[in-house]
């Protein structure tokens, strides 16, 4: 008997309260792991941007769906010393390295003549040689970051998502820990996957360019790299992200105009074609309707006024 595919899971950030688009995202996750086999495990990414409340509302409006979770859920701030170790071990490899660099001076290098040689976007290198001196009398200025060295201070590295092919994308001296000492999105994230036994990552296509930069570093710290799946995005009707400034988009915006969270979901189920319009659902019903391969391609465009 082969063993069960590595866990899907669902990593939301408790800024504030999940609206159509996260509890969207969170749905096909949940139906890509329950039908493959999955487990299907929650983390909460929890090192930036905490706003009290804001898990607990997050994990009630996913129960109100049906979305479940296997244990045991994990936290980025329990994880800290996990992050420490990768740290350190890519650092015993050569390949880390402070850098002073403020925004405004990336930004001001990036836009300099000399550096047509980088591709747009990509970090300068300013502080790829500094001396020990200079970086000693840069630490009386201002604390480090820490940055990723990779060859030359840019590659390309291809990942292959189940929606979207192959995919190829810059990967350049990407920060793994910030000045203010929290670490990276992009080493946290390859970390606990790794610990999670994640074998799936269903996210936001807007996401799509970070796949290849976070599978280069599992590289290097010899974890496994998931497959991925991106998905996707709701927008507001003028095409951007659709986010809560746009009006009525989270569970509790809209329970006072009649949406109870049954309706919301079989309206998430009828803009991903697994359902017919007003039709109630189960969680078992999407299921067992489910069709990876049927999954829009395109963003679905969301009126919150039109649902008010």
């Amino acid at each position: 008997m082969s063993p069960p595919p590595g866990a899907g899971r669902y990593a939301p950030s408790p800024s504030g309260d999940l609206h159509l688009g996260n509890l969207r995202t969170a749905l096909l996750a949940w139906l890509f792991a329950r039908t493959e086999g999955r487990a299907f495990l929650l983390r909460i990414e929890d090192m930036d941007r905490v706003r009290p409340g804001a898990e607990a509302r997050q994990l009630r409006d996913l129960a109100r769906l049906g979305i479940t979770f296997d244990p045991p859920a994990i936290r980025q701030t329990d994880r800290l010393p996990a992050y420490e170790r990768a740290l350190a071990s890519l650092s015993e490899q050569g390949l880390v390295y402070e850098c002073f660099c403020t925004r405004r001076e990336i930004s001001e290098a990036a836009s300099a003549p000399h550096h047509t040689l980088r591709p747009d976007g990509a970090y300068p290198g300013t502080c790829r040689t500094l001396t020990p001196g200079e970086r000693a009398a840069r630490r009386t200025l201002r604390p480090a970051a820490l940055r990723l060295r990779v060859p030359e201070g840019v590659v390309t590295h291809t990942v292959t998502d189940r929606l979207a092919g192959e995919v190829t994308a810059m990967v350049d001296d990407l920060v793994l820990r910030r000045n203010d000492g929290v670490y990276a999105y992009n080493l946290a994230v390859v970390i606990d996957d790794a610990f999670q036994q994640v074998g799936q990552v269903v996210r936001g296509d807007d996401l799509l360019t970070s796949a290849p930069r976070q599978a280069y570093l599992a590289g290097l710290l010899g974890l496994p790299i998931p497959e991925y799946v991106h998905v996707p995005l709701v927008v507001a009707p003028s095409g951007t992200r659709l986010a809560k400034r746009d009006g009525a988009v989270t569970l509790a915006d809209l329970a006072p105009h009649g949406w109870t969270p049954d309706r919301v979901r079989s309206l998430l189920a009828v803009s991903l074609g697994l359902a017919g319009p007003g039709e109630a659902v189960t969680m078992e019903d999407l299921a067992a309707r489910f069709d990876p391969g049927g999954i829009p391609r395109e963003p679905w465009r969301v009126d919150p006024a039109a649902l008010t």
